[in-house]
């Protein structure tokens, strides 16, 4: 279903595969990110969709809105970025809700330029949708929004829940 082949151990689980999207995007700087691994945890169609100011064509007057992106266009926009900059990204807290072969996770997340800053850039929240096919997970669609002034992230999202 892919075109690159997946570790097992990164599509055997829930955990495994929210871990290696997470583990894949994240380096020091000088850093090369091995791009057919984060292919290999989507399912073909599958979306990567950052809200954004000045996103898409339904944005009016600098609001925020969806930017729908293919695997191959959120690594044009993040490739040169985070092997530049340095980008670690972690989760910190977990909501997780399954009905049979789909699931459904709230995670919340920390980036940081390097693993040891003391404090993170930003924070936020990632919707991921996951589909099991009986032998393995796929991730369909992660659709995030960062933390601001006007989005507080909600203690609920801060809890690590089932």
């Amino acid at each position: 279903m892919s075109k690159s082949v997946a570790n097992p151990a990164d599509v055997a689980s829930i955990d495994a595969i929210i871990t290696a999207a997470y583990d894949v995007i994240s380096g020091p700087v000088g850093r090369k990110r091995d791009w057919n691994r984060l292919r290999s945890l989507f399912i073909p169609g599958a979306r990567l969709i950052p809200t954004a100011q000045n996103a898409g064509e339904i944005n009016v007057d600098g609001k925020i809105a969806p930017q729908l992106l293919d695997i191959d266009g959120f690594i044009a926009r993040i490739g040169d970025h985070v092997e530049k900059n340095g980008f670690f990204e972690k989760e910190i807290a977990r909501c997780t809700e399954q009905f049979g072969n789909i699931a459904h996770v709230w995670s919340t997340y920390e980036s940081r330029h390097k693993a040891d800053d003391p404090e993170p850039f930003m924070r936020g929240v990632n919707s991921i949708q996951l589909f099991y096919d009986d032998s393995r997970w796929w991730i369909v669609n992660i659709y995030w929004q960062h933390e601001s002034t006007e989005h507080l992230i909600p203690e609920k999202y801060l809890e690590t829940k089932g």
